[in-house]
């Protein structure tokens, strides 16, 4: 055992960084004699000074090295040496310039000055009373997190989790992980299982320590929401589980019981669910029934008055129509052109005719915003009109304070997961009439559930399907492939005239992403004048490969956003102006997963992004940039409840597992001026004929 001793400040002892991984804090430091330091330590700030302890080793590879074991950090004592260390940013308010000013202010005596009256920076010029609020705020803060900060990072647990798990549990960060780590998994957004089972393997957790069969069981769970199923058969959770732990979960029947004494999970029959959605579908079931038993009054002579409505309807239009008034709760799906939008312009004039009051809803924001536009009422997404409370993460408008209107029309009801189909559906009033509207062919919602296939199988509910193609729908070629494609017939590529529906055949996918970006910087924009990142958006059918998500991003952020970059951290690089996309909901921020915004700018000095969703500005910490990913490129699913002018698609034979019916169709349905398929034509056919559609576990109107 050695001790390295104090080094002057981390510029001392840091060749930059040879190696590090943001994954599992594991880091490579040059010592002043060359060799190398390695181990699992926090990522320090520039001007730490450090002491570390452990054992001196002899690499294969790399030769004599020093592993460390424990590690001390320390104030740095040199003038350079704390402007490094307040400067680097990990105090909220004070950044490379502020540091320098304190520091030519007070010199050694700084961070004394810090610890024992820090109100003398008042002194320093550019400091008020406000920022030297926040300055002592984010020093305490510091002071306090360091420890802990140490504890986390040399258990392998990033920076960015480590700032999230200190606000999550304070000081008693080390006792709670020690006790049970798996609680990471449920507590800290983005923390999974495999994250947390290794904090437990370095923390000597066995492999069958219930903590961690519990959280495998759970964890196969909250997987199985992941992919649409609402619960899991007992015998598959088990075979997964089990498969996933490499460990027997089904030997005794303890931990399930465990876990539904606890609230976490319900077991019905065979059935196992997370209990929040056993619980969302039954009150789905409840309330809907009670809607439904409710008879409304049939206005008189309302053949009359439909006859007077300046449209020409069709007869599935007028029997929808109709049906609005007649029914407590009404279905209308249909495909593209087959007049949804305006079928619902005839109930609500039905409505109006009468003086009722009338409410429009869709699940995203930019859903909503298309249906004000196409209807000319305002339309909220579900979150607004239920007034969601950040405070104590609720809705205003809920079974005991419901929604006082006549009418509530929700759109693209085929994004509607379970749990938001509960928290919408327990908020109706006995007096309203629900109007859900959407297309059965399109995929499923990215959240568990399929609420609307099921609600349409359960035949409790009445349904009007509009199946005419209108006219003016005919004329454009995106709306007939659509409806091609939906009936497993190829679309018509060869075109005489003019289209709004293209196939560009290309076979290599090395060369799809270069055609993308010449088409969106120079050739659309040109014979357009549409602007290459708001009005075109590349969809893809998968994450990886060079057609991928992941790389046409980066592709297109360099390449189309010549703005400086303001922030990046391990592979996550951020420029302003950038097309960004909110991955999970989170209600404090009323921002949803989906959302599409722009990046404005940072402050440094707050560690503060900036982010523009439709107008609506939202600041994000750094250590929630997480959230946050490039949307250039998005998958198709990510897609659902937008439209945007122009479609651009890379279709391949690479994209095989992929390639089913129902997304080809959503896909091309996002687009209203233009669509860009690029790839082969067998890929195409892949697509059309593959109507295998994956089968959800759910109980909606089953049990």
């Amino acid at each position: 055992m050695r001790v390295i001793p104090f080094m002057e400040s981390i510029t001392g002892i840091v060749d930059i960084y040879l190696f590090y991984s943001e994954n599992n804090g594991y880091s490579v430091f040059k010592l002043e004699d060359g060799t190398s330091c390695v181990g699992n330590l926090p990522k320090l700030n520039e001007g730490d000074r450090v002491e570390l302890s452990g054992d001196w080793v002899e690499h294969p590879r790399y030769g004599k090295q020093f592993k460390v074991k424990s590690a001390n950090i320390s104030y740095p004592t040199t003038d350079s040496g704390i402007i490094k260390y307040l400067g680097s940013g990990m105090i909220h308010g004070i950044g490379p310039v502020t540091a320098k000013r304190i520091v030519s202010h007070f010199g050694e005596a700084t961070l004394d000055v810090f610890d024992n009256s820090i109100s003398r920076l008042i002194e320093v010029e550019g400091i008020g009373k406000k920022k030297l609020e926040i300055i002592k705020d984010g020093w305490e803060e510091q002071k306090s997190v360091k420890n802990v900060m140490l504890f986390l990072q040399s258990n392998g647990i990033s920076s960015t989790y480590s700032v999230k798990i200190y606000k999550e549990y304070g000081d008693a960060a080390p006792e709670l992980i020690q006790k049970n780590p798996y609680r990471l998994i449920s507590d800290i957004w983005g923390i999974g299982f495999k994250t947390a089972d290794g904090i437990g393997k370095s923390l000597g957790f066995t492999g069958d320590d219930p903590f961690r069969l519990k959280a495998g069981i759970l964890h196969t769970l909250q997987q199985a929401i992941k992919d649409g199923h609402t619960f899991l058969p007992k015998d598959e959770l088990i075979k997964e589980a089990s498969y996933m732990l490499q460990a027997d979960v089904g030997y005794s029947d303890t931990l399930f019981e465990d876990l539904e004494t606890s609230g976490d999970i319900y077991r019905n029959n065979n059935k196992v669910y997370i209990s929040d959605f056993y619980h969302a579908e039954r009150e789905i079931e409840n309330s809907i029934n009670n809607l439904l038993s409710i008879t409304p009054v049939k206005p008189p002579k309302l053949d009359k008055i439909l006859s007077s409505f300046n449209e020409n309807y069709s007869d599935e239009q007028l029997d929808a129509i109709g049906t609005s008034y007649s029914e407590k709760m009404l279905i209308i799906t249909g495909g593209p052109g087959t007049g949804k939008t305006t079928t619902l312009k005839g109930i609500i004039q039905l409505f109006q005719t009468f003086d009722k009051k009338i409410m429009l809803a869709a699940p995203t924001g930019r859903a909503a915003k298309r249906m004000t536009e196409v209807i000319g009422l305002e339309a909220k997404t579900i979150h607004r009109l239920l007034e969601f409370n950040p405070q104590d993460k609720s809705f205003n408008h809920d079974v005991d304070n419901p929604l006082e209107t006549d009418l509530l029309i929700v759109d693209e009801i085929s994004m509607i997961d379970t749990l938001l189909m509960y928290n919408l559906i327990v908020a109706i009033s006995k007096n309203t009439t629900l109007i859900l509207v959407g297309d059965i062919d399109q995929l499923p919602s990215v959240g568990a559930g399929n609420v609307l296939k099921d609600l349409i199988a359960s035949e409790q509910i009445p349904v009007i399907q509009l199946n005419t193609i209108f006219r003016q729908a005919k004329d454009s070629d995106i709306i007939t492939n659509a409806h091609r494609i939906n009936k497993g017939e190829m679309p018509a590529l060869n075109f005489i005239k003019e289209t709004d529906f293209v196939f560009l055949d290309e076979n290599s996918n090395g060369k799809i992403p270069e055609k993308i970006l010449r088409l969106c910087s120079d050739e659309l924009p040109r014979k357009f004048d549409f602007n290459p990142v708001e009005d075109i958006q590349i969809l893809s059918p998968i994450y990886k490969g060079d057609v991928g998500v992941t790389a046409l991003n980066k592709l297109f952020q360099n390449k189309l956003n010549e703005s400086a970059t303001i922030y990046s951290q391990g592979d996550k690089i951020f420029k302003a102006n950038d097309k960004v996309m909110q991955l999970r909901n989170n209600y404090d921020k009323n921002v949803f997963n989906g959302d599409i915004g722009f990046v404005v700018g940072t402050n440094i000095e707050s560690k503060v992004m900036y982010i523009s969703f439709e107008g609506k500005m939202v600041d994000y910490k750094f250590e929630e940039l997480d959230e946050i990913t490039l949307a250039y490129a998005v998958t198709v699913h990510k897609s659902q409840g937008s439209e945007f002018p122009c479609i651009i698609m890379p279709l391949t034979t690479s994209h095989y597992m992929m390639l089913q019916r129902n997304l080809l169709y959503t896909a091309i349905s996002r687009a209203t001026k233009l669509l860009i398929l690029i790839g082969t034509k067998r890929a195409l056919a892949m697509s059309v004929n593959n109507n295998k559609v994956k089968n959800r576990f759910t109980s909606l109107f089953k049990v």
